[in-house]
């Protein structure tokens, strides 16, 4: 068995479950998760931790850059701000004119790149009072989620034609593309809400290097080895693979977060004690 990542194009329809539990079965493999969801309207890059050593480095992972093409359509609001939600249509009020590609540009420029502040979906899976947002939604019970500050570093117009626009998303993790998508109707007072979404990137890992979930093998689980490459790595001894396993430090001089590796596999992240020793110890073990 190889522990390690799968790149996945996941269609539009299927939850990430869904796309966890084919690959299951496809594989025979139980212990596997995902980097991070796709809504089930959403289409596109799905990364999944394949074993129970992937599993447990998924951490390391849980901040990447993301990137998006996203569809805007004008002119409609939506419950879930997607076009999975309950659309009413916005009337124009007398003299509104319909927002020019310039328009767009100098807003999205001026209010929608760097550091924003987003308000996420009601219909989203924060955690409110210990329940998912959505859940308290579909009861009926009211939500108000608080404005978070959320890193867009680029929302380029890829083609627009009222009142249909797409743009090309470059953000960081917990950007809500739906709330962009509000948010931008909001700010032209005509409504808007997400029509489409496709996830190009996630990290370094590219869409166009993903796998058809109808069609998945073992030979396209990326190795841990690679996996981990960028992270600074130590080969240590099964006796010091032990002294981990127990809690007990090792005399080995490392930087915060290095990779502990024995007979090819991951052991555990490695930080250094703070006595001043050379010593490390296990801030986690795989």
């Amino acid at each position: 068995m190889r522990h390690g990542f799968l790149l996945i194009d996941k269609p539009t329809g299927p939850t990430s479950h869904d796309m966890v539990g084919q690959v299951r079965r496809a594989l025979g493999e139980r212990k596997i998760g995902h980097l991070g969801t796709l809504d089930p309207a959403a289409s596109g890059l799905l990364v999944l931790a394949v074993g129970a050593k992937a599993l447990k480095v998924v951490e390391l992972f849980k901040d990447l850059h993301k990137e998006y093409d996203a569809g805007v359509h004008f002119g409609a609001v939506s419950t879930t701000y997607d076009a999975e939600g309950v659309i009413e249509t916005v009337e124009r009020t007398p003299g509104w004119p319909e927002p020019s590609t310039v328009d767009i540009q100098n807003t999205i420029r001026d209010h929608f790149t760097g550091k924003v502040e987003q308000v996420p979906p009601a219909y989203s899976a924060i955690k409110t009072g210990g329940e998912r947002a959505y859940r308290k939604m579909r009861q009926g019970k009211a939500v108000d989620l608080p404005a978070r500050t959320v890193q867009i570093d680029a929302c380029d117009i890829s083609s627009y034609t009222y009142p249909d626009l797409s743009l090309h998303v470059a953000c960081g993790s917990g950007t809500y593309i739906r709330s962009l998508a509000h948010d931008l109707g909001s700010a032209f007072r005509c409504g808007a809400y997400l029509s489409s979404l496709h996830r190009t990137m996630v990290g370094e890992w590219s869409v166009d290097n993903a796998a058809d979930p109808e069609k998945v093998a073992w030979a396209q689980v990326i190795p841990l080895k690679d996996i981990l490459s960028s992270f600074e790595g130590v080969e240590i001894s099964e006796e010091e693979a032990e002294d981990l396993r127990h809690g007990r430090s090792i005399n080995r001089e490392v930087k915060p977060d290095t990779i502990a590796w024995s007979e090819g596999l991951p052991i555990a992240v490695l930080i250094p004690l703070k006595d001043g020793s050379q010593n490390s110890r296990a801030r986690k073990v795989f």
